[in-house]
């Protein structure tokens, strides 16, 4: 049996002086794990994707934006976003994220 271990999360992405970084962390038919570096300032506008996430913050400060509404996430921060769900993401400071994207829930095709 095989398995992903991370040391050190944090380690996987350098937060950069400006731009954002991402890595993949792990990958299979279920599941996809990447982490997240923003400089502070910067952001990923919003958007959607045919399948369910979860975020989890592990570092800084950041404006969250899910569907219409605009909260605040900081270091300890998770959310849960069903398929199709706009989301976006703006660093008010440094921040280290996790994406968890679940593959096999995905939103119904329209018929």
């Amino acid at each position: 049996m095989t398995y992903t271990f991370v040391q050190d999360i944090q380690m996987e992405v350098p937060i950069p002086e400006n731009g954002v970084l991402s890595r993949t962390v792990f990958s299979d038919e279920a599941l996809k794990v990447v982490a997240f570096g923003f400089a502070a300032g910067q952001e990923l506008s919003p958007h959607s994707a045919p399948m369910a996430a979860v975020l989890h913050f592990l570092k800084g400060d950041a404006e969250l934006t899910l569907g219409s509404e605009r909260m605040s996430a900081h270091a300890g921060s998770l959310v849960h976003m069903p398929p199709g769900m706009s989301h976006g993401i703006a660093a008010k400071t440094p921040v280290v994220m996790l994406l968890f994207m679940l593959k096999q829930v995905r939103a119904e095709k329209s018929q």
